[in-house]
């Protein structure tokens, strides 16, 4: 049987980068393997509920380019995929285990369990398990929900495929509700049951829902349903080694914020996707096709995958070299233009913009860093620049480059390279000694992007200023 996984979320909020790595997983494995990945909307919490929720999930998920073969969109033959349309289902499977004796009906109110709970406390239990007093009580009119009846002194044995065997005893785990007393399922009984009905085969999610991992087993060995293969993926932690928490304003952790900073889908997929998952090839940068065929279970991690901000912007400038200029200005329009930057500007100005700094940018939005950065930085020469300026024959080169650049009708990049060679041959210097004096003249560094292009940004004006500036320099003694 071709596998059959899932991603569930619930539409609380949007999608955050460990749910997106559980999503990307589970398409991996269902694409490398030929199965079907699922999504299942888990909406049984109303109240933490918000209207975009579900549809702000699966924007993001489309977004990174990850598709799925059913869900509320795309109805199979296993559905309702929304947990609120499952509800009688849930009530099916719920007095099933009532009738086998699996499951009893709790009458307690909500007080009366936190009272419960506080004496244990105060004789000093450490488990802190309902005490079943309702178990053999009588039937009663009024509210109520089902408690699963939890075997004693069982053990629940399973294999894991990141952890390997996983052993749970049945003592740690006290009568839990399935289904609470306005006909809402808990999520551990949803999520059993509609695991089961959909014929998940692989259920791959993060190491926190490890210890509900006993309570569904019992539910589906009770119900007489197969158990999927679980595989419980480490924590994601920042470079501090702490648990990757949605307080942590260190960390963008959410999908559609990346999106909105210009960051390329297919860097962010190829990023999450090495959040605990390794290539057997000592490589990185890997297209969407090219992580399905490569993606082996077998080499995701057990120890905590560290989010690190700096390979991120890695990775997306590796992606983004990969664009073609045209690409890549139109990534970076939206920030150019919010930014008030190149209103007055032709397209040419642009692209030579956009050239400039290519390899430079690691998300879309900083070309606007890059561009203040640019045009505000003081025009400096010291050091091994000035004393490579005091070189014989550059003067004479300088002044030569900035009379034809003061005299060129227009000026654009392919103009300002002919206007370099020109000079290069009235004042017979060549390679080094001709492009790396301009450089520094024009831009006081020994290294930089692209000289005719930088020249082009810089505009007429501020090349003759810092032309001059630079023959002063170097007529010092």
């Amino acid at each position: 049987m071709k596998p059959r996984v899932r991603y569930a979320p619930s539409p609380t909020g949007h999608l955050h980068i460990g749910n997106a790595r559980t999503a990307l997983f589970n398409y991996l494995f269902a694409k490398k393997k030929g199965g079907s990945f699922i999504i299942r909307i888990e909406d049984t919490d109303m109240a933490r509920n918000i209207e975009e929720g579900t549809q702000s999930q699966l924007a993001q998920l489309a977004w990174l380019g990850i598709d799925w073969d059913e869900s509320i969109d795309k109805e199979g033959a296993r559905g309702p995929y929304r947990q609120l349309e499952r509800l009688d289902i849930y009530k099916e499977y719920g007095e099933k285990l009532l009738d086998a004796g699996r499951a009893y009906k709790c009458y307690c109110t909500e007080e009366e369990l936190a009272e419960e709970r506080r004496q244990q406390k105060a004789r000093g239990e450490t488990r802190l398990h309902y005490s079943r007093k309702c178990l053999h009580g009588p039937e009663r009119d009024g509210p109520y929900a089902i408690r699963f009846l939890v075997f004693q002194d069982a053990e629940y044995t399973f294999f894991d495929m990141i952890k390997g065997e996983v052993t749970f005893k049945s003592e740690d785990v006290g009568d839990f509700v399935i289904m609470k007393q306005k006909g809402i399922p808990t999520y551990n009984f949803a999520c059993a049951v509609d695991d089961a009905l959909m014929e998940i085969t692989h259920v791959l999610r993060g190491e926190d829902h490890i210890t509900n991992t006993p309570r569904q087993l019992m539910i589906l060995d009770e119900l007489g349903f197969d158990r999927p293969v679980y595989g419980h993926m480490p924590l994601i932690v920042n470079m501090e080694g702490k648990k990757l928490s949605k307080r942590d304003e260190s960390i963008i952790q959410f999908i559609e914020q990346y999106r909105a900073l210009g960051f390329l889908p297919e860097a962010m997929f190829n990023f999450i996707a090495l959040l605990g998952w390794s290539p057997a090839a000592d490589e990185e940068i890997f297209s969407r096709d090219e992580l399905v065929e490569r993606f082996d279970e077998d080499r995701l991690a057990s120890a905590p995958a560290t989010f690190d901000t700096g390979k991120l912007h890695y990775v997306n400038n590796r992606h983004m070299k990969r664009l073609s200029r045209e690409e890549v200005l139109a990534l970076c329009r939206p920030f150019l233009e919010e930014a008030g930057i190149g209103k007055e500007k032709d397209e040419a100005w642009l692209e030579s913009l956009v050239a400039v700094f290519h390899d430079r940018l690691s998300y879309g939005k900083e070309i606007v860093r890059h561009y203040e950065e640019f045009f505000s930085a003081p025009f400096v020469i010291e050091g091994e620049a000035l004393d490579f300026l005091r070189q014989d024959g550059v003067k004479e080169l300088l002044v030569s480059l900035r009379e034809k650049i003061h005299q060129a009708d227009t000026l654009d990049a392919k103009t300002l390279k002919t206007l370099i060679k020109e000079t290069g041959k009235e004042t017979n210097m060549k390679g080094k000694m001709l492009f790396m004096p301009v450089r520094i003249a024009v831009s006081g560094s020994m290294k930089g992007p692209d000289l005719p292009e930088m020249m082009n940004l810089l505009g007429r004006e501020t090349l003759l200023e810092r032309l001059e500036t630079t023959l002063g320099k170097i007529r010092m003694p």
